[in-house]
Parts: structure tokens; sequence; C-alpha cells
């Protein structure tokens, strides 16, 4: 997996609503309806390091809906490595808090999901993201995400890649 030194540098994938396709990089899905890594009303980016788990992660419910996908140059950091069971223990969570499939419930019930709190508490501590494997539903333990609170700063560079400008056609 391509971390260095807590930096992330190569391509990454989005698969996005075509509602929000004009502005792939704005964060505004995960804003208005939350996410796993994100309460309600933080704008966050979701992306794979693959193109198929970015596909599987859009459309994990029901049948595939109208989806764009696009690829973005990235060269980010620091970012939190969830594979270190270490690092994870000292920040008081597991990889069984962080696979929780419960997570959404308790956002819509109103309750703390450990997993937003975690997030914040890493946002707080200066990571522009963490690196995190995909538990969707028959992806291999291969797959992996990177999730982004802080991808406009003189840290990080994230870039889509639309060299046709397809992106401002639509």
């Amino acid at each position: 997996m391509p971390l260095i030194d807590g930096r992330y540098s190569g391509p990454l994938y989005r698969a996005l609503n075509p509602v929000y396709a004009r502005d792939p990089l704005s964060g505004r899905g995960a804003e208005l309806h939350g996410g796993r890594f994100n309460a309600k009303g933080t704008p966050a980016l979701y992306a794979a390091l693959s193109p198929a788990t970015a596909l599987r992660e859009a459309n994990q419910a029901g049948s595939l809906q109208p989806t764009v996908l696009v690829s973005c140059r990235a060269d980010l950091g620091p970012v939190f490595d969830t594979r270190n069971s270490s690092q994870l223990e000292r920040r008081g969570m597991s990889e069984d808090a962080l696979a929780d499939p419960g997570w959404r419930t308790k956002m819509i019930e109103g309750n703390a999901v450990p997993t937003q709190d975690f997030a914040r508490e890493l946002v707080e501590d200066g990571f522009a993201g963490l690196l995190i494997r995909s538990y969707v539903k028959g992806v291999s333990g291969a797959a992996f995400n990177i999730v982004l609170w802080r991808w406009a700063n003189a840290h990080c560079e994230l870039e889509v890649v639309d060299d046709e400008d397809r992106l401002g056609r639509m």
C-alpha cells in the first residue's frame, strides 16, 4: 500500500451521484448526509484506491444507480494508517469498531458514532485523512479507501483528471 512517511501519492477514484459530478472535490454529498468517518455538516471526500472499489462503495444497496467515476492525482498527508493496530489501540480504536455496520443506524437515531468521533480526533491532531479498508460486502481485504477531511491545503494536492473538460460540459 503506497503510504510513505504518512503520505499517499498516486491515483484515487471517486464514484459520484451525478448531482455532485460538476464539482467532484466539494465533499458536499458527505456533508449533507454524513458518513462512517464524518458527521452531517462536515465535508469529507471518500475515495478508493481502485475504480472497482469506488463503484462498489457508491452503490452499496439495491441496483446499480447512475454513477460518475472520476480519477484523481493525489499527493496527500498526513494520512493515518488504520492498518497499524498499535496506533489504533493507542487511540482507543479497533478493527472491529472501524468495521461496525451499525454506524448509520446510530447516526440516524442521533446517537454517538465512534468512527465519527475517531475521525474528529484525527482532524484535531492535524491529519488530512485516513487509509481504511473497504467494508463493502463482496470486496477483498485488499480493497482500500482514503477518507479526506482536509484536501485543499499546503500539504495536499488533489486534482481531478479531466483533460478534455468533460465534467464542465455536463
